[in-house]
């Protein structure tokens, strides 16, 4: 069977938004009126067909990113469903990276929030080309200028506009499209399915004039031809002005911007025309960059189908009627299923069972796919997230995914002994699942630790366990991911000696133990010269260290930036291992670093919260007695933007805190920055609770 659509008919697209910008309503629209989804599910009465988790449904956020296929004008749309809330941003990195081109909601009355600078800086990452969505224009106080005005200041881009609103608030008829200079209403009986054609309306048609003449200045700069004919006072056509449109749109060089309401159905179709004409295909995009094992080479895939296969793994989800569903984007070649694969980055086969094309909440199967395609593959034993499947004769790595360290820890135990075996297994599947979720047990309780990007994110994982997996489990208290340093350099000359009878142990090693520069991790340098330790057992003595560095001499949290440089030492013929020197690497680390002022490091996070005026200094000394710096505020559209560095340990709780400090109207959003020294009281107290 041959491919349906050329892959220059394709569009792998995302919507990425702040939460409630309206992110999931839209994708119902245009599920709805690309004729996949039968009915309108509304956020609002927890049945929209994205959201598929049960607890999506009752949060009226997204969560996982499920992957819909659906056709607008004989051309192939795939939607990758991002979350908009800031402790899933592992789920934005990870769509954003499978994705050609997006879709950025902006909510009309708030304009660019926190979250949509967040997402818009990990698009910037990944090069997307993004079309702008200001939807929610029926919504009392929005302001379609203001949000515009907003792209080019909050995110730095350049906003091309291309419709403009017809009435606002409740009073919005349509749009005007600048393009061809007509109006364009929609009829509410119809479930905006039906729409008129009309005149520009007459008060508006000096603005509209005024925006095309703008539209069509900025696109000319692309093409020096068409630059001179419009200089020369020649009309520019139609037809160039998308084409050049579709060109600055795929470099990057500004972001269409339209506009409507999708819960008042006004404004979805042409945004979906917009998708066909402005944003790329996959031949459109920077081909993406891969290693040939074979010969340890850089290249580039192409995205044909007569290439050989590669495929990247971008999401493992459960899938409560197939198992395991392994989300994947195929960058070249042609996949059948019952085929064999490679597993380059674990170096195993899979074989692919059921291939599933997946509409929201049906699936269809399917026995070919093609480049270009996002299929969701059944069966796969080992692949997790990030990982590259291909052609087992030409084995290829494409570019890792990299995934931030979990901040917070909470100690989990099962209801019932029943519950043992099951939370096992649970945890195992969610952490596969999740990349940025651990699972690890404290040796010395004996409890299992689950650790994650936040008290939300951890919130939903134990949720999921109780309703997927029908585990029953107590939580602890949130604990914070506390790290260790050393603040000063110290010198160490040391002796493991064992000599009673029988092979004796006997090593000594003189090293200098330093802070590292932040960020480096545990550097070790050998500067031993003249053989005085022979060099195979050098790296005994950075494994000695090495096996330490987890457990910090003040209460036993992991070491941070660390800098050792073996300098010395000695050794015997007959009793020196490379044993006896791991001892003595070892127990000088641990000798050397009490000496070398050890710290305590909490992480940091930036906290932004956005909050009406009247709370601006509630909240603000509140983040002060959390020993918060506050960084900076603003004011935005009716409220206050207040951004503060505030450590961890103190933001527990905060999110009801805040919300009946503000009766429920403020918000905030929170991301590790960094680790910092703990304050000595505060030091004293932790280590007297862990150590």
């Amino acid at each position: 069977m041959a491919r349906n659509n050329a892959i220059e008919d394709y569009r792998n697209i995302g919507i990425m938004a702040h939460i409630d910008a309206g992110k999931t309503t839209t994708t119902e629209r245009i599920l709805y009126y690309t004729g996949k989804s039968h009915k309108i599910g509304e956020v609002h009465d927890g049945a929209a067909t994205m959201d598929w988790m049960e607890q999506e449904q009752e949060r009226g956020i997204t969560i996982t990113s499920a992957a819909t296929t659906t056709y607008w004008n004989d051309k192939r749309i795939n939607i990758i469903d991002t979350p908009g809330h800031v402790d899933f941003t592992i789920e934005v990195e990870r769509s954003l990276r499978v994705l050609d081109g997006a879709i950025a909601l902006l909510d009309a009355n708030a304009g660019v929030e926190p979250q949509t600078e967040t997402v818009w800086r990990q698009a910037n990452k990944y090069n997307v080309p993004r079309m702008i969505f200001v939807n929610k224009m029926d919504k009392i106080g929005a302001d379609f200028a203001r949000s515009v005005e907003m792209v080019s200041e909050r995110l730095g881009a350049n906003p091309l506009v291309l419709q403009l609103p017809i009435g606002s608030e409740s009073n919005l008829k349509g749009v005007v499209d600048l393009i061809e200079m007509r109006g364009i209403i929609w009829e509410d009986e119809s479930l905006g399915a039906k729409f008129n054609y009309q005149e520009v309306p007459a008060d508006m048609l000096d603005e509209a004039k005024k925006y095309r003449e703008m539209l069509i200045e900025t696109v000319v700069e692309l093409d020096e031809v068409v630059m001179e004919k419009y200089l020369e006072g020649d009309d520019i056509d139609i037809p160039t002005i998308k084409r050049l449109i579709r060109k600055g749109t795929c470099d990057n060089t500004f972001y269409p911007v339209f506009c409507g309401s999708a819960f008042k159905n006004k404004g979805v179709q042409p945004l979906l025309d917009g998708v066909i004409d402005y944003l790329p295909s996959p031949v459109d995009v920077e081909r993406i960059k891969g290693i040939e094992l074979k010969t340890e080479t850089d290249i580039l895939v192409t995205p044909a189908d007569n290439e050989k296969v590669s495929i990247l793994a971008f999401k493992v989800a459960n899938d409560p009627f197939v198992g395991s569903l392994t989300f994947c984007r195929i960058y070249s070649g042609k996949l059948e299923s019952g085929s064999q694969l490679l597993n380059s980055v674990k170096d195993k086969k899979e074989r692919v069972g059921r291939m599933l094309l997946m509409h929201s909440n049906s699936r269809e199967d399917i026995k070919e796919a093609y480049a270009g395609d996002i299929v969701a593959l059944a069966g796969l034993k080992l692949t997790t997230t990030g990982d590259t499947l291909c052609d087992p004769s030409y084995p290829v790595v494409l570019e890792r995914m990299e995934f931030p360290e979990p901040v917070i820890e909470i100690a989990v135990e099962p209801k019932t002994k029943g519950d043992q075996e099951k939370m096992g297994a649970a945890l195992a599947r969610l952490a596969q699942e999740d990349p940025s979720f651990r699972v690890a047990s404290d040796d010395e309780s004996g409890q299992t630790i689950i650790k994650g990007m936040g008290e939300l994110h951890l919130d939903i994982l134990v949720d999921r366990m109780k309703r997927e997996f029908k585990v029953e489990a107590n939580i602890g208290a949130p604990q914070v991911a506390y790290r260790e340093t050393i603040t000063k350099p110290s010198d160490v000359d040391y002796t493991h000696k064992k000599q009673s009878g029988g092979a004796g142990q006997f090593a000594r090693v003189k090293m200098t133990i330093s802070p590292g520069e932040p960020g480096t991790g545990f550097v070790f340098e050998n500067k031993v010269v003249g053989g005085n330790i022979p060099r195979e057992y050098i790296p005994g003595v950075e494994k000695g260290i090495a096996s330490v560095l987890d457990n910090g001499i003040l209460a036993g949290f992991p070491l941070l930036d660390i800098h050792v440089i073996l300098h010395d030492g000695a050794y015997h013929d007959v009793d020196s291992s490379v044993m006896a020197f791991e001892i003595a690497g070892r127990a000088a680390f641990r000798e050397g670093a009490q000496s070398a002022s050890p710290k305590l490091l909490e992480p940091i996070m930036d906290v932004e919260v956005v909050t009406p005026e009247e709370y601006m200094g509630d909240v603000i000394g509140d983040l002060n007695s959390r020993r918060g710096q506050i960084s900076g505020t603003e004011s935005r559209s009716n409220s206050t933007v207040i951004k503060s560095q505030v450590p961890l340990a103190n933001m527990f709780g905060y999110v009801s805190h805040l919300r009946s400090m503000s009766q429920g109207r403020a918000q905030f959003t929170m991301q590790f920055d960094h680790y910092e020294q703990v304050p000595q009281a505060v030091s004293d107290q932790v280590i007297a609770k862990y150590a």
